[in-house]
């Protein structure tokens, strides 16, 4: 991989939202490749342990602000060849809670991205786009062109951003990429919080010898996608060198599917190995969310044909390289 994105050696890129969970992924993954690399970042969700790895690196620069004052966008940008887009707040739950303020991140703040990376005249944008803007689509798999209903204000709030980035291409000649992502883990995912993702929280609960709360009766299912694969996603979209790759959207997944019972079992397996006990582990269930589709699978075609994408790990790969990490980390 190191030889695929050899181009990143001479450039200087932005990530904002550089310290969270893929922010900080991408931030050690382009560093590793050579590149000088920016992170902007509030630390509303990011954390700074997320940068210990690298902060003191001559190669990496850490700004601290926040997308939504268009003066730091511009301070961030100068310079910059490329941007990673990943500031965001996340959570179909906290922007039902919070509309106004996942709005304001979510849309305002990127909207300040684009205007400060049109006036730095950055070379590409790629952003994190979201699954969610399938909303209420029933199709399975999920193809890029088909798309339902927003289902909660975060799914707006991703769909808008797709849109804006249309705008700029046609009106400024601002090159983007926009990454659908389907339900991301990995290494660094927070598993505190009321918004934690299910699968380093299901993990956390388990490692604790707390019964896990399925919400439902756990055959709705995700298409789980480990973090890595979502990072050779974004290198690929940062460096594709196929025209007719830009200014497209790509659903970023591995392109299965897993029930949460299936996804309770696998983990339970996993970490089984570390302590026995933890298979005695009860579940319990709750009630579904509000806001959440029943099922979600991507077709991955479109990424594999016009990006190259080829995704290594499936989610038993995943869950195993993740339940490591948090043993190792977080016991």
């Amino acid at each position: 991989m190191l030889e695929q994105f050899s181009q990143l050696k001479s450039s200087k890129v932005l990530v904002t939202g550089g310290a969270g969970f893929i922010g900080s992924n991408l931030c050690e993954t382009l560093l590793n490749h050579g590149a000088q690399v920016v992170c902007l970042d509030n630390f509303a969700t990011g954390k700074h342990e997320n940068l210990e790895a690298f902060k003191d690196n001559s190669m990496f620069t850490l700004i601290e602000g926040d997308i939504r004052n268009l003066e730091t966008c511009h301070k961030a940008t100068k310079g910059v060849d490329y941007i990673l887009h990943e500031a965001a707040l996340g959570s179909v739950p906290r922007s039902l809670k919070d509309p106004i303020t996942s709005n304001e991140v979510n849309v305002s703040g990127f909207l300040n991205m684009l205007v400060a990376a049109r006036d730095a005249r950055v070379k590409r944008f790629v952003y994190a786009a979201s699954s969610s803007t399938y909303g209420d689509s029933e199709n399975l798999p999920k193809v890029e062109h088909i798309i339902g209903k927003p289902l909660s204000p975060y799914a707006i709030t991703k769909y808008v951003n797709e849109l804006y980035a249309d705008i700029f291409k046609n009106t400024y000649d601002l090159d983007t990429i926009g990454l659908r992502y389907f339900n991301v883990f990995g290494r660094k995912q927070d598993p505190n919080g009321a918004y934690a993702a299910v699968i380093p929280k299901f993990v956390i609960q388990l490692m604790n010898y707390e019964s896990p709360v399925i919400n439902g009766d756990g055959t709705y299912s995700r298409d789980f996608t480990y973090i890595d694969n979502v990072v050779q996603m974004n290198l690929l979209a940062l460096t594709s060198e196929n025209e007719k790759a830009l200014n497209e959207v790509y659903n970023t997944a591995f392109g299965e599917r897993t029930n949460l019972l299936e996804l309770i079992h696998l983990l339970k397996e996993y970490l089984s190995e570390y302590d026995p006990e933890i298979a005695k582990v009860e579940i319990k269930h709750g009630p579904n969310r509000v806001g959440d589709i029943p099922h979600s699978l991507a077709s991955v075609d479109k990424a594999k044909m016009n990006l190259g994408y080829d995704p290594k790990f499936n989610i038993q790969a995943g869950l195993k390289e993740a339940v490591a990490w948090y043993w190792k980390n977080l016991r």
